[in-house]
């Protein structure tokens, strides 16, 4: 008995010494992680997994806001505020005009990169009008990089999108177990199983190489989706050279009008974390999003082993940084600001990031995947935010936030040696998006 446990223990250490050299990990090794019961060897794992992601990123953390463009859907998804069925809620559309002004109030709050999320109800919110929206918000703001959350498209479709200067197209499959997706998706075009599965290969068809994937963690049991999630991105690797750039975590959350009280399959804080550290040491490079739908504290708690991107002073409805917006599609754990976090983040010994740099440098796809595995994205990654950082206290800061910002970004730079203090003498001139 004694021999066998081990055998289990040493067999652990050895996945995470491969990970350490950022190998990608094998759905056996998965599943060995997946299997312990001991916390001793949890805490082992989740120390890996944080130096995983230090490896690969150092220690910034991506900051970007979703901007909810429609909450009309014509999909009847039981566990969702915006479906079909739920005859209380108050639909909304945002006009351009509106969503210009909602991109333009996010902008003047320092946000570089915005989520567009919208429904899926394809004569008040398909491609025509993500074109237009897309095409207005790039003309008329700041915002540098827009990434889009929307219903599967055919490959024309996607071509469209790219063609307008789109970074990750994001989709997720919200389950990969059969029947519970037929059960959660009784009707509408999200019922399609098998359209909704092959969306990533039509958007890579048409030229994203930047795609984001994730489950609704709690719809099934989380060890299953983990795993066939981590499948399907192997696949896609396997197929095109890369996989997913990020793969999110969200967890469900109650909805007004939702059919479902509470999740059929709970995850718990202390489960989130272990598929947070799984999915970083099963595929290093890819970037973890956490979004407000958690509390601030496990949000904290979860960049401190291996998530890499958040969303910040999140809203979830349509007009909803304008006004009170009408029905959310989900409930907000984290209610903190943008500068909250930002300040948070530095306080926990991490570095905030607005970058946009490797979508006008062209670090995507196949390209993006060998410098984060060989390690080399880590130097852009730590360079950039701190030149962004430096963007924000002299657009945004001032007080003695300017001041707290200001004396953090100088004990930053001085570790660097690629001329970033001559980089920061240019934007206090006024010049802008400088990046390496």
């Amino acid at each position: 008995m004694k021999t066998g446990i081990k055998t289990d223990i040493q067999r652990i250490r050895d996945i995470l010494s491969r990970s350490l050299e950022l190998e990608t990990l094998n759905l056996s090794d998965v599943t060995a992680l997946m299997n312990i019961n001991d916390p001793h060897l949890w805490s082992e794992v989740f120390d890996t997994a944080r130096r995983v992601k230090e490896r690969v990123y150092g220690k910034r953390i991506v900051l970007f806001a979703p901007l909810y463009l429609s909450n009309h859907c014509i999909n009847n998804c039981i566990y969702c505020g915006f479906r079909k069925g739920n005859v209380s809620a108050r639909r909304k559309v945002l006009s351009i005009d509106e969503a210009l002004e909602e991109a333009t109030l996010l902008s003047s709050r320092g946000y570089k990169r915005l989520l567009l999320v919208t429904g899926e109800h394809p004569t008040i919110s398909g491609i025509d009008y993500l074109e237009d929206a897309i095409e207005r918000i790039y003309k008329n703001t700041d915002i540098r990089i827009l990434h889009v959350n929307a219903p599967p498209m055919d490959v024309d479709e996607f071509k469209r999108l790219k063609a307008k200067g789109v970074g990750v197209y994001q989709c997720f499959q919200e389950t990969y177990h059969l029947p519970t997706y037929r059960l959660m998706h009784p009707s509408g075009p999200k019922s399609d199983y098998e359209w909704r599965l092959g969306v990533m290969d039509r958007a890579i068809e048409a030229g994203f190489e930047d795609i984001g994937m994730g489950v609704l963690l709690g719809l099934y049991d989380w060890r299953w989706d983990v795993c066939a999630l981590i499948a399907h991105g192997k696949r896609l690797m396997k197929k095109y050279g890369f996989g997913p750039h990020t793969i999110s975590v969200p967890r469900l959350q109650p909805a007004h009008g939702s059919e479902l009280n509470a999740p059929p399959y709970p995850v718990s804080d202390e489960d989130l974390k272990k598929i947070v550290a799984i999915y970083r040491l099963a595929l290093p490079y890819v970037g973890i999003v956490v979004s407000t739908r958690e509390p601030a504290r496990l949000r904290d708690e979860l960049l401190l082993l291996g998530a890499s991107q958040i969303s910040a002073g999140s809203r979830t409805s349509p007009l909803g940084y304008i006004k009170e917006g009408d029905t959310e599609q989900f409930e907000i754990g984290d209610k903190r600001s943008l500068e909250e976090v930002i300040d948070r983040i530095i306080s926990i010994g991490l570095i905030p990031s607005l970058c946009t740099a490797c979508y006008r440098e062209e670090r995507s796809g196949k390209r993006f995947r060998q410098l984060t595995e060989s390690g080399a994205i880590k130097r852009f990654c730590h360079e950039n935010a701190l030149l962004m950082l430096k963007e924000y206290i002299e657009d945004y800061a001032s007080g003695e936030r300017r001041e707290f910002l200001s004396r953090f970004l100088m004990q930053e730079a001085l570790k660097s040696r690629n001329g970033l203090l001559e980089k920061f003498k240019e934007i206090e001139k006024g010049r802008r998006d400088i990046h390496v």
